[in-house]
């Protein structure tokens, strides 16, 4: 039997895996069998030899006896020696140099009773012989073995007859002559090591043989048992004929040495193929015929072969190191052909819906997350998308109507020519539409010729009918859904010579849409949270900054991409031409950040109105984060978990400012000649941490000096440290004749990220004085006749600004504060008139104590002044120095024209 290419040893593997056990091969069992023979041929051998040379040896000595006997028998004065009267004598010394040179054990003369005339022993002589003498004086010759005086003993006895010259008539003696067993024994043990040897020789070169056989048969048989070669040959045989590949095996001749049922089946062979020339099998295919002969290496080629798709792979086979013929392998691919397809097409739908999980909803925006979609579609589903969303999911909102106009927000095609509506149209789908029915119904449709689709033309015929023309022929429509709201519908469009859209392209658009719709709707709700946090801060945010004169101020504010932030910023007019700058930044996005900005943002409002020191209102503004935090329990989201801001106060009389800041980055300075620093100021811990005191520091700034405040936003970035940043900061402000609004738009062309991770905060004041002529200042002795002279010096200085309109009003007011600083203060007394956007009137006494207005009864004396402060100022109040404290007044100045 040809052994099938198939059962080739598989490397690293051992065919006695065939049987559990693992008993003798048949090389060994062959040599076993080889020794063995030749083991009982050897002893036969040497038995045979043995036998063979006792009996040569047995038949030589018998042979020796008789001749020995009969020649002394025939000798010439035997007889003569027997008629002597004493033949002993005579015979005895014959016999024994006879005996010696004859090379036997004995030579025996008897008369015819059988009493011997000589024996090797003398005193056997006249003895009776031991042995038969019968037959021998009959006149035959007789020999046997028997037990003699020397032992046991072969002898031969012959007659002597009367006439010598004649062998017949009377017996006259008997001769007898023989050897010993022993001397026999002898002979043959002297030749037995020859036997041996020989044998032993002979064996051990037929067992080196043997080995040398079973060495080349183990070889061949790989070390197999019978059983196992037995299984072996069962197994290539079921295996063989039970495989669904072909096997074909052929000689150099083209002879067709072997196939497999399943070859014969595949190629329509007969039954009684194997053996015939290629060329003579009836059935078999030209093509394939041809190739079986070509004898070249063929390597999965596709063969059609009736109504079968066959696989062929051909390989020479070398058996003796030369091509001898080839073994084929063939493989029927119908079937799998169409599994392949299948796979394939499941293979590029897994694909898609993939690329469509990661590459739809990258970003939380609405707009992009449609055109994600309908670009990861194009070509490989359809040749145009076009995603459509109704117009309240653009803003944030969910859809109030399913009936509401859509706009098209996601186009994407193999061509930009199609004649569908444009990115941007809105759109009033008919209910005869599948869009509309769509929509309405929550499920997807199929329009596989949309020639013949009358609904949908009527949406609108002339381009409907161009699109027909354009070679689009079929469409799915596929609402988008979250949440069981309908949020839009996409539209999946096939033309040219690509196959129609069918029911497995249906559930794959739904399956498609069904992932984008829940990032349209993550996007939808981040864009409403968004908008939402957006507008809280922009409503927390002072939207236009209030008019003053101490400084000229730009702003920008920039949220996160990621969400809204916590960053503010606050431009706030204090009294005596004095405004507060704040810039502060809350941990975290979102509408939490916001909020808790806008709590920050009202706390330093309200603290600024009591005119605290910076120092003193971060600590305040510590105190009530810490309690805000403390309030909330477990830390829920209304507490702050962190923040940072920087307070400056400048004073436009004095050209000072005082700053304070709580863990925020300091303000940069551009003095007026260009040079750019960033003053060492005291840092101060972040809000809410509570224990640590803070430091103001005071900065003389000459007017036009520029006071940059901003974010940390604005100078970090994950492209580079905060290092980096300040020194571009300082790259930006070396421009000291900037405005305030140029000097804004430098800094942000140059710092702002075109991404920002973080809100960016920026604030850019640059600093006035209140001129000379403006400021009235007087010292007051701390006595009461000294309140009618400063109403006189008052008077005059507002007769001199043209503010004679508010002398009764200023009077009344000056008399009272400066009657309150010498009756309950305490020396030295000042009064400073400010004309600003106000007058403003200020008396400064060295007490600390504090004024409090209170509605006097009938019967009190006095606490009426300071109620008429109140009615005749626009406001009033105190803020304290190191010095004392400072009781203020602001009246508004007269219209122009105003009498």
């Amino acid at each position: 039997m040809v052994r099938g290419p198939s059962l080739q040893p598989v490397p690293g593997t051992s065919v006695r895996s065939l049987s559990k056990k693992r008993p003798r091969s048949v090389a060994r069992q062959v040599f076993v069998l080889q020794v063995a023979i030749v083991v009982l041929l050897a002893a036969g051998a040497v038995l045979a030899l043995v036998l063979q040379s006792r009996h040569d040896i047995d038949r030589a000595a018998r042979s020796r006896s008789v001749a020995v006997a009969q020649t002394f028998a025939h000798s010439l004065g035997l007889r003569q020696a027997l008629l002597a009267p004493d033949p002993s004598k005579i015979l005895q010394p014959l016999t024994e140099v006879t005996r010696k040179d004859a090379g036997v054990d004995f030579i025996v003369v008897m008369n015819d009773q059988g009493i011997r005339y000589t024996h090797p022993l003398p005193d056997r002589i006249g003895k009776r012989f031991v042995g038969t003498i019968a037959p021998s004086l009959a006149g035959h010759v007789y020999t046997e073995s028997v037990h003699g005086p020397l032992g046991q003993e072969i002898q031969a006895v012959v007659p002597v007859f009367a006439d010598p010259y004649k062998d017949g008539g009377p017996v006259v003696a008997l001769v007898s002559a023989g050897l010993t067993v022993k001397n026999v024994t002898g002979a043959f043990e002297r030749q037995l090591p020859v036997i041996l040897g020989t044998s032993a020789a002979a064996l051990a070169l037929a067992t080196a043989g043997a080995a040398l056989i079973s060495r080349r048969l183990r070889r061949q048989t790989r070390g197999l048992g019978p059983l196992e070669m037995t299984r072996m040959y069962e197994h290539h045989d079921a295996v063989l004929h039970s495989v669904r590949e072909g096997v074909l095996i052929t000689d150099g001749g083209g002879r067709l040495l072997l196939a497999n049922d399943e070859a014969k089946r595949l190629l329509r062979l007969p039954p009684d193929a194997e053996g015939q020339h290629i060329r003579e099998l009836s059935g078999l295919d030209r093509q394939m015929a041809d190739l079986l002969l070509s004898g070249r290496v063929a390597t999965d080629e596709v063969h059609e072969a009736g109504d079968r798709l066959l696989v062929i792979n051909q390989r020479p086979t070398r058996p003796r190191g030369r091509p001898e013929g080839t073994a084929v392998t063939i493989r029927d691919s119908t079937e799998m052909q169409v599994l392949s397809t299948r796979a394939e097409a499941a293979r590029r739908r897994l694909r898609l819906l993939y690329d469509a999980g990661v590459g739809v909803g990258t970003t939380l925006d609405v707009e992009q997350t449609a055109q994600e979609l309908a670009d990861v579609a194009v070509p490989r589903f359809a040749d145009f998308v076009t995603v459509d969303l109704a117009e309240p999911v653009l803003l944030g909102d969910e859809p109030t109507a399913v009936a509401a106009d859509l706009r098209r927000t996601g186009v994407s095609g193999i061509r930009d020519d199609v004649p569908l509506y444009p990115r941007g149209r809105l759109i009033d789908f008919l209910p005869s539409t599948p869009q509309a029915r769509g929509l309405n119904s929550g499920r997807a449709e199929l329009v596989t010729d949309l020639a013949n689709a009358p609904g949908w033309h009527a949406q609108d015929p002339p381009r409907t009918q161009a699109i027909v023309e354009y070679g689009v022929h079929s469409l799915i429509t596929a609402p988008v859904k979250a949440r069981g709201v309908v949020l839009g519908v996409v539209n999946f469009w096939r033309a040219g010579e690509r196959d129609p859209f069918d029911e497995e392209d249906l559930s794959l658009a739904e399956e498609l849409v069904a992932r984008a719709g829940v990032s349209i709707d993550n996007a939808r709700r981040y864009t409403r949270e968004h908008a939402l946090a957006v507008t809280l801060q922009r409503s927390l945010l002072p939207r236009d900054l209030p008019e003053q004169t101490a400084v000229e101020v730009a702003h920008y504010y920039l949220p996160a991409q990621s969400g809204v932030g916590g960053d503010w910023f606050d431009v706030i007019p204090l009294p005596g031409s004095r405004v507060a700058l704040v810039v502060g930044d809350v941990v975290g996005h979102g509408l939490h950040a916001a909020a808790a900005m806008g709590r920050l943002r009202t706390a330093v409002l309200n603290f600024s109105s009591l005119d605290l020191p910076p120092d003193e209102l971060l600590a305040r503004l510590d105190d009530l984060v810490q309690y805000i935090d403390q309030s909330v329990e477990g830390g829920g989201e209304g507490g702050l978990i962190g923040a940072t801001c920087l307070y400056a106060v400048y004073d436009a009389v004095t050209q000072r400012c005082t700053v304070a800041r709580a863990g925020h980055m300091p303000p940069a300075l551009v003095r007026p000649d260009g040079t750019v620093e960033i003053p060492e100021l005291p840092a101060g811990a972040p809000l809410g941490l509570g224990g640590f005191p803070f430091e103001s520091a005071e900065l003389d700034l000459s007017e036009g000096t520029q006071l940059v405040l901003y974010t940390d936003g604005l100078i970090e970035d994950r492209t580079r440290d905060i290092d980096e940043g300040l020194a571009l900061l300082r790259s930006a402000l070396a421009h000291a004749d900037r405005s305030p609004e140029d000097t804004c738009r430098a800094v942000l062309a140059e710092l702002l990220p075109v991404r920002p991770r973080d809100d960016v905060a920026l604030l850019v004041a640059r600093t006035a004085a209140l001129p000379a002529d403006r400021i009235a200042e007087w010292e007051v002795p701390f006595e009461p006749s000294a309140v009618g002279a400063m109403r006189a010096v008052a008077m005059a200085k507002l007769e001199e600004w043209g503010l004679s309109e508010l002398a009764f009003g200023t009077e009344l007011v000056l008399s009272e504060l400066i009657t309150n600083a010498i009756r309950h203060g305490s020396e030295p007394v000042r009064v400073r008139l400010l004309h600003d956007r106000v007058l403003t009137c200020e008396v400064f006494d060295g007490s600390s104590s504090s004024p409090r207005l209170h509605y006097a009864t009938t019967t009190d004396e006095g606490g009426r002044g300071l109620f008429l402060v109140a009615q005749l100022s626009r406001r009033w109040g105190a803020r304290y120095t190191p010095e004392g404290k400072v009781i203020w007044s602001e009246q508004p100045l007269p219209e122009p024209g105003e009498t």
